[in-house]
């Protein structure tokens, strides 16, 4: 029934519970699903800024990992426009079946253009669209609380010589901790609802 299915993402905390959904229903239905971020552009001017596209990849980056360890196969695009019309130019370009998207990110301007941005799509799209409340609150907002935990899941694993190469960032309401150990470079991944920690590749880029 569904073949393709489409999940905007910023990487904001508003799209976690939207990842999980379509890989939900994409490992339901064996199909493959679409990660796309838009870095904004509208009448006002690019809210780009420097580290926009990055970010915009590493929210892609995030959902394609995550479909990597549920055995769901995974498409990535970053574009850059009105985020409204660039979901929907994506839809019929690549014959979306399913969109699933979030209906709020957290606070302030996120909150704002997330729930814009689907309302708009729900209007404007052609294909059955799943629109995701966020319910979970945050439990670690904090880089150093997800460093802490980092460090003390390398040290259980059998690291030593234990140093942050880089500053932490979270992507999906995960956080990304970058460390550099005893025997080479691994990257901690601290879920920030729950905590949990697991252990990357040091040649993740998540």
């Amino acid at each position: 029934m569904y073949q393709d299915i489409l999940i905007p993402t910023d990487g904001s905390d508003g799209t976690r519970q939207s990842i999980t959904h379509g890989l939900t229903i994409a490992d339901r239905f064996d199909a493959t699903i679409h990660a796309l971020s838009i870095v904004p552009e509208g009448p006002l001017g690019t809210l780009q800024t420097d580290e926009a596209i990055p970010a915009a990849e590493r929210a892609v980056e995030r959902v394609e990992t995550e479909a990597t360890r549920e055995g769901v196969d995974a498409v990535t695009a970053v574009e850059q426009g009105v985020p409204h019309e660039e979901i929907l130019a994506y839809v019929d370009e690549h014959g979306i079946d399913m969109i699933v998207m979030g209906t709020q990110g957290r606070t302030g301007l996120d909150r704002v253009l997330v729930g814009s941005v689907t309302e708009r799509v729900v209007r404007m799209a052609d294909v059955p669209i799943v629109t995701v409340r966020l319910t979970d609150d945050l439990r670690i907002e904090d880089a150093d609380e997800a460093e802490r935990i980092a460090r003390k899941t390398a040290e259980q694993e059998g690291y030593s010589e234990i140093s942050v190469r880089e500053d932490p960032h979270r992507t999906s309401a995960s956080w990304i901790v970058p460390l550099e150990t005893d025997s080479g470079p691994v990257h901690v991944h601290v879920d920030a609802l729950t905590s949990e920690a697991r252990l990357a590749s040091g040649t993740e880029t998540t």
